[in-house]
């Protein structure tokens, strides 16, 4: 459901693109679900300055140990530091400014060694940044999406090369890296370049005036740029028509796709079942697209034995695909649960069990965008019932207040990693300007969850749109709600009322349109976002406070005429546990471990300035209608 409750005039909100031009993605195993980050550290002569710390060093020692110490226990996090090597002296400048040391390479996390390693850093030469930058690139692997931290307390002292020229190298290159910088104590000259170093990368830039901020900022700007949409499945080739598709089984499968292409895949549905299917295109985040020239749309057709067309179409646009959205395209098919006639017609094709044929095709796209991406299929079978279980009930979960303190969590960078809110409660995150993040809660039968999430007041004024939406096993999205942000205190819904749902029964699918999303127990995804602003200013960033009430006993569900041991999607890996034990994993509070789920969520954020206005009313009203026409389409027969 798409709700907007205030004056429409709020949602001159803003549309930029923020992250670096992604290489062509070719598949692979599921691994890492951090961005292998590079810290790099300014350990020039100037860093010795004094500071409440210490000296400006020892500032930037304590904020590496702080983030070290609160990793995420799966991240991949390198060190490296420039001027470490010589003094500052003219007669050593030659020397100085191309003293760049990888300290620590981006592997597995070793707390221990990290430490060591900063603890071993000792200020005394030049400031090579654009050298440093094209060393950290060249340290980090070779493909995929990978983040560099630079703290640096004044501009290049060595240029050049200039290093906004190399970030700009970089992004035309095709390397798939953001930078985020951070300004120690820096002058406007200094700020301006870590400044555009930042924007030709997609990357942040924050200001640390001291200290004891840098010690606030450095880990909290780290932990944003582990944070990336990783794709991740058993490695595909979908077919070029019916007959070369693969067969995929329950789970997650990763394939590419190009620019007008169509990819065939085949599902095995026994008779009564149904099967989901979920084509998930994500999109690297592309600076400065024009808003014309930032819509891509994914098609999904449906066809039965022998390839015969059943006549089922569904289409997904993404507008704003340029900030590093995923578009997402759901199928429920029950065409198994439905008799075969025998009387010889074409349409008998597409009724009964047996072989269905998924035909995805990247329709529309943005000529900005590479030639081939990622493509994600999601497949779920869930047999027959004998027994459907409880009816379906309209009355929403009611919101309880939590009391006690806020448990900080970080939201993971996609729904892959998303960080699991375990209970009722209030949870608590930091979000860069720009930044879209993932929380899961896990739901069984009979269960229902209320939420709202509050944005705090910033410094700053900048104009930014906020977003939640709320994202149903299968990856859909069924509840939304979004608003300008001022940089005062906020909340989503915008009306104060939380966004809900009914207990999870199989019967909703009998109800209306948003509880035939909440018809399956499993994992629903809250997805928070905080736009990038509209000036150059990256703004300040911003706390989110979810308050989330997971409420009702588990019961049991339907009686199915086979056993789902491995669960509907293949996400169980042993015996499905009785409906009254809980599978949910412990908290996950900020640098802890974050358990695994999977999906993707289109996006659409507003857009600023004269024209901008105009064009958020007609995209909202344009997508409003797309996304209704094709949540009808797609809605498995009553």
């Amino acid at each position: 459901m798409i709700r907007y409750d205030r004056p429409m005039a709020i949602l001159c909100a803003v549309l930029l693109g923020s992250m670096a031009v992604a290489a062509p993605v070719a598949a692979r195993p599921e691994e890492a679900q951090y961005a292998p980050t590079m810290i790099v550290l300014d350990a020039s002569g100037s860093m010795l300055r004094p500071d409440p710390s210490g000296t400006m060093m020892d500032a930037a020692k304590n904020a590496v140990r702080s983030f070290v110490e609160s990793a995420p226990e799966q991240s991949r996090v390198g060190l490296a530091a420039y001027g470490t090597g010589t003094s500052n002296a003219d007669i050593d400048k030659a020397a100085g400014c191309s003293d760049v040391k990888i300290l620590h390479e981006a592997e597995p996390l070793d707390r221990a060694a990290l430490i060591s390693a900063v603890d071993g850093i000792q200020a005394s030469g030049w400031t090579p940044v654009g050298v440093a930058l094209r060393q950290a690139a060249q340290a980090l692997p070779d493909s995929g999406p990978r983040s560099v931290v630079l703290v640096s307390d004044g501009e290049d002292t060595c240029a050049p090369p200039d290093p906004c020229e190399v970030a700009r190298e970089l992004d035309s290159a095709g390397v798939d890296l953001t930078v985020h910088a951070i300004g120690f104590a820096v002058d406007e000259k200094a700020r301006a370049q870590l400044s555009c170093l930042a924007d030709a990368t997609g990357g942040s830039y924050t200001d640390a005036a001291d200290g004891p901020a840098l010690e606030r900022t450095l880990p909290r700007v780290t932990a944003a740029a582990l944070r990336t949409y990783q794709v991740t499945g058993i490695p595909i080739t979908g077919g070029a028509d019916y007959t070369t598709a693969p067969v995929l089984g329950p789970g997650h499968h990763l394939d590419t796709i190009g620019k007008g292409e169509t990819r065939w895949y085949a599902v095995d549905v026994p008779a009564g079942a149904t099967a989901y299917i979920t084509g998930i295109l994500p999109f690297p985040r592309v600076p400065r697209v024009a808003v014309l020239d930032d819509l891509n749309t994914m098609q999904r057709r449906i066809y039965g034995r022998d390839g015969q067309d059943c006549l089922e179409f569904g289409t997904e646009l993404a507008p704003g695909s340029s900030n590093g959205e995923a578009l997402t395209i759901v199928e429920a098919w029950e065409g198994a649960a439905e008799e075969v006639k025998g009387d010889g017609r074409a349409s008998d094709k597409c009724r009964g069990g047996g072989l269905y044929y998924l035909a995805f095709t990247w329709a529309t796209a943005s000529e900005k965008f590479p030639q081939r991406l990622a493509f994600e299929v999601l497949v779920g079978i869930e047999p027959a019932v004998s027994e459907p279980g409880p009816e379906h009930v309209d009355t929403p979960t009611a919101m309880v207040e939590p009391a006690g303190p806020a448990v900080p969590v970080i939201g993971g960078g996609s729904f892959k990693v998303a960080s699991t809110l375990p209970d009722s409660g209030r949870y608590t995150d930091v979000l860069q300007r720009g930044e879209l993040v993932y929380y899961r809660v896990r739901l069984d039968w009979g269960q229902g969850l209320a939420y709202r999430v509050h944005f705090s007041g910033v410094d700053d004024r900048e104009i930014s749109n906020i977003r939640t939406s709320l994202f149903s096993p299968p990856a859909e999205e069924f509840e939304m709600d979004t608003s300008a942000y001022l940089g005062t205190e906020d909340v989503l819904p915008t009306t104060g009322d939380p966004i809900t749902t009914v207990p999870v029964r199989y019967d909703n699918r009998n109800g209306d349109i948003d509880q035939r999303r909440q018809a399956l127990p499993g994992w629903y995804y809250i997805a928070v976002k905080v736009g990038s602003v509209s000036g150059s200013d990256p703004g300040n960033p911003v706390r989110v406070t979810i308050d989330l009430t997971v409420a009702g006993d588990p019961e049991p569900g339907p009686t199915y005429v086979e056993a789902v041991d491995s669960g509907i999607f293949g996400e169980i890996g042993g015996p499905r546990k009785s409906p009254a034990s809980s599978d949910a994993p412990e908290p996950v509070a900020a640098g802890q471990d974050q358990s695994a789920g999977w999906s993707a969520v289109p996006v659409i954020a507003a857009i600023a300035g004269a024209g901008g206005f105009v064009a958020v009313l007609i995209g909202l009203g344009f997508w409003y209608l797309i996304r209704r026409r094709k949540v009808m389409s797609s809605l498995p027969p009553r």
